[in-house]
């Protein structure tokens, strides 16, 4: 598990790259988005990727890797915005954005390990079509839960889905790389 543990690491090192050079660029523009917006905007980025794995051929010069890192940092950011639902700042500084980015990156690696221990790492016997595909009913799942006004009678909340998408997409990179 260690060297997943350090592939894991590898991926997050271009993910939260990107973020950083993006924060500085835009700021937290993102603030004004509502959750519901940041769900759609992964369901755009991964059904482009399913849409690049069936047909082979991709129209835009970014590829799937990159459709996988914005969907990790969008995830990041809806999981901010629950959490600073109430504190309704549109900037927030660089220096706290970023602690909270990694506090989300921390939670989602330590949910990998464990749930790589009950499923003995069966990711690394799966298809990245598969996990497009899990990326896509995760996503699917989320737009249900906002449309119920986030209410669940037994499932899982909208932020173990996030989490969820993260990992899938880190184990895609992984498996890409």
């Amino acid at each position: 598990m260690s060297n997943t543990s350090e592939q894991y690491d590898n991926v997050i090192v271009k993910c939260t790259e990107i973020f950083k050079k993006k924060t500085i660029d835009y700021g937290t523009a993102w603030r004004i988005l509502r959750s519901s917006s940041l769900t759609d905007q992964i369901f755009i980025k991964a059904n482009r990727i399913r849409t690049i794995q069936e047909t082979g051929a991709s129209k835009v010069n970014e590829g799937i890797v990159s459709e996988f890192i914005g969907i990790i940092n969008y995830c990041i950011m809806a999981l901010i915005q629950i959490d600073l639902e109430s504190d309704k700042r549109m900037d927030i500084p660089s220096k706290e954005v970023i602690e909270l980015y990694n506090q989300k990156i921390s939670m989602s690696k330590n949910l990998m390990h464990q749930k790589n221990h009950d499923y003995g790492e069966a990711w690394k016997d799966m298809r990245v079509s598969s996990l497009t595909d899990l990326i896509l009913m995760k996503v699917l799942r989320v737009k249900q839960i906002e449309d119920n006004k986030g209410k669940t009678l037994i499932s899982e909340g909208i932020d173990a889905n996030y989490y969820d998408m993260i990992n899938y997409s880190v184990f895609a990179m992984i498996h890409l790389n």
